[in-house]
């Protein structure tokens, strides 16, 4: 993936810096892949914030300030996280002007360490990126996409070195992953996550698992879009880009998930779509690039 060179974006807070709280007990370097991989894409941060609420009770104030000298690791990670955002402001920009004729209203984008405050509670690395439409903020601790890589192998067999540059294989499916969390940025701005949100409450545990996975599948389409419209825009995709970015939707899939984690598959648990569905509907906006086409709400998943 091309990425240097082009603008970075000015909507990033950079909390990773000083004494951040440390939340008992959990370090995502722990966690099985099963449990990184499922908060991967699209986790909703209500429910995320529950699940860790008593852990992170225990933590002081998790506001931190930027880094003051950044390594040069750390600086080209905000480097690509800062790239990746303008390319969805920009593409976005355009494309809701082209296909809605209406303004794109931009997410912060809050780079953290450890432990962070959002708008939607206290969050924290174990829970993977998250978007907080309370706040309207894409949340990354980007100690994850080094979690990403070597747990779930999306990089191959890159060596220790490989695997700091942001600039080797995997750098795509990172890009996705912000894109992703945009996608639910997208959500809120149409009005859908407050109708998906309104109609879990008044529905079963299965039901509302269905309505959240097709919430999630369409963020995977609005993905697709934004990779069809910064690539016209750009040409910032290399070889292997795409077949990369299949295989991280394959392997954060809920049935592959499952069935590596407890050898069984139960569909009606599902939040996020299997991996058949996420390849499916990031490749339906891939192809598209509109807008109408990534309706999973009224379509077949």
């Amino acid at each position: 993936m091309r990425w240097k060179g082009r603008r970075v974006s000015t909507n990033v807070e950079d909390r990773r810096g000083g004494a951040g709280a440390k939340a008992g007990g959990i370090s995502i370097l722990g966690l099985v892949v099963a449990f990184v991989a499922w908060k991967f894409f699209g986790v909703d941060p209500q429910q995320a914030y529950q699940a860790t609420k008593q852990v992170t009770s225990q933590s002081q104030s998790a506001e931190t300030k930027g880094l003051d000298n950044p390594t040069p690791e750390q600086q080209e990670a905000m480097d690509f996280v800062g790239t990746v955002l303008a390319d969805t402001e920009d593409t976005w920009t355009q494309v809701f002007q082209q296909q809605l004729n209406s303004k794109y209203i931009a997410p912060k984008l809050v780079m953290f360490s450890g432990v962070v405050n959002s708008g939607c509670g206290t969050a924290e690395s174990a829970m993977g990126p998250f978007y907080c439409p309370a706040d309207q903020k894409v949340y990354i601790d980007t100690t994850f996409f080094k979690d990403m890589r070597q747990q779930m192998g999306i990089s191959g067999e890159q060596n220790s070195t490989e695997l700091s540059r942001q600039d080797q294989a995997g750098d795509f499916a990172q890009a996705y992953v912000v894109a992703h969390e945009v996608g639910h940025h997208l959500q809120t701005l149409l009005g859908i996550s407050d109708q998906v949100q309104k109609a879990r409450a008044q529905s079963s545990t299965v039901q509302g698992n269905q309505l959240s996975v097709r919430q999630e599948l369409q963020a995977d389409c609005f993905a697709g879009i934004w990779a069809n419209h910064n690539q016209q825009r750009t040409q910032f995709l290399e070889q292997g880009d795409i077949e990369e970015a299949m295989d991280a939707a394959h392997k954060i899939g809920d049935d592959y998930l499952q069935k590596r984690s407890t050898g069984q598959v139960v569909p009606d648990s599902f939040t996020h779509g299997s991996g058949e569905q996420r390849m499916k509907w990031f490749q339906t906006g891939l192809k598209s690039g509109q807008i109408n086409d990534c309706d999973t709400f009224d379509q077949a998943i």
